[in-house]
């Protein structure tokens, strides 16, 4: 009876419309908490699936590949209603939602057939990947624009930028995994499976040994871990905080994720899979990145506000490093991290006021409001 009830009420909406169509305040929130859903379950799929790919040899229809696609099936419908009723988008949004769908179920066939040609991908940092992340963020860009000029609710957009980050950080992963990985083959008990390692090490053609784990765990360059993180997962707390308008949001996402990772490392831990380091460091950067906000002309909030987050970014990485667990650091790529941060901040400064996404900042203690009415 539900079902036919929730027929019965969504039917009427099922017309042709035109991105920018006014859309009544119901049927808008329900679109985009169907949004924070897809969101959620493609945010649980790929954490369990790093975990995944650190202990067993690759399977399409592993469980964490089939929750990451109930959420993609949501996100694909969630795309056609937006393009063929034009509810809940205006053009840009809508224009962003498709592109960045495109993207990724184009690159979900060329990912497959990456490793039926090459055996097992070795780093998430990889073209076919890349391109599901790319997706991602056009497809999440555009929902944040969609939910920021149709509603502006604080709650949900700060909830978008979380997902926004977490997509984002998320090659990373490889790194915070690979450490714990390079560590259990050290203390005799390593996580992977035989199968997986004998297959790595096969495709490198050496032996199973400790160069061939390092090989596996870390293919990257030590300076790509603190020199992402700064640039790229910095100029989003930054533009989450021109977006939202209020102090403390930057520190908040990032907390937010931070949190989430720490929670779900033990319960991935607890049923036999590969642990990982958890980005605490994050948090000391997103405090760097408000306090910035302190300073009210733009550029010189840039290019001081750089400075500050990516000695936050290096001095808490070594600080995680020492007592906890962190990939490698390279300290002489500091000046490369600032250098690329202040020139994002200082666009991105440019872009959300020339069109027209920055809110007005309010003050602390403001209320907040994620109430839909466009």
């Amino acid at each position: 009876m539900r079902i036919r009830a929730a027929v019965e009420w969504a039917l009427p909406y099922w017309t042709r419309g035109q991105a920018g169509r006014e859309t009544p305040p119901e049927l808008f929130k329900i679109l985009y908490y169907g949004w924070l859903l897809a969101f959620a379950l493609k945010v649980l799929g790929s954490s369990w699936d790093v975990s995944w790919h650190f202990k067993w040899l690759r399977d399409d229809l592993a469980p964490p590949h089939l929750l990451n696609s109930a959420g993609t099936a949501i996100v694909l419908a969630l795309t056609i209603i937006h393009g063929y009723t034009g509810y809940g988008v205006d053009r840009t949004a809508l224009r962003l939602i498709q592109w960045g769908t495109g993207v990724f179920l184009v690159a979900v066939p060329l990912d497959l057939i990456n490793h039926r040609v090459n055996g097992l991908d070795i780093t998430s940092w990889s073209p076919s990947h890349i391109m599901l992340y790319l997706g991602t963020f056009f497809m999440i860009a555009g929902v944040i624009r969609g939910w920021y000029q149709g509603s502006g609710g604080k709650l949900v957009l700060g909830a978008l930028f979380v997902y926004f980050l977490e997509n984002i950080l998320f090659p990373a992963q490889h790194q915070e995994y690979g450490v714990f990985a390079i560590a259990a083959w050290d203390r005799g008990a390593p996580e992977a499976e035989p199968i997986l390692m004998q297959f790595a090490a096969d495709q490198m053609g050496r032996a199973v040994d400790r160069d061939m784990m390092v090989a596996f765990s870390l293919p990257v360059p030590d300076f790509l871990y603190p020199v992402y993180f700064t640039v790229a997962g910095l100029i989003v707390l930054a533009v989450a905080r021109m977006m939202v308008g209020r102090f403390g949001t930057a520190t908040l996402v990032a907390t937010v994720l931070v949190a989430y990772r720490a929670a779900i490392w033990p319960l991935l831990s607890v049923t036999g899979f590969p642990e990982s380091a958890v980005p605490f460091f994050l948090i000391i950067a997103a405090v760097a990145v408000d306090v910035a906000f302190l300073v009210r002309l733009p550029y010189l909030r840039a290019v001081l506000g750089s400075a500050l987050a990516t000695i936050a970014v290096y001095g808490s990485l070594v600080v995680q490093h020492a007592l906890l667990a962190a990939p490698p650091l390279a300290p002489s790529s500091a000046v490369w991290a600032a250098s690329g941060l202040a020139i994002a901040w200082l666009a991105m400064e440019w872009f959300v006021t020339r069109f027209g996404l920055r809110a007005a900042d309010q003050p602390i203690g403001a209320r907040v409001s994620a109430t839909a009415t466009p």
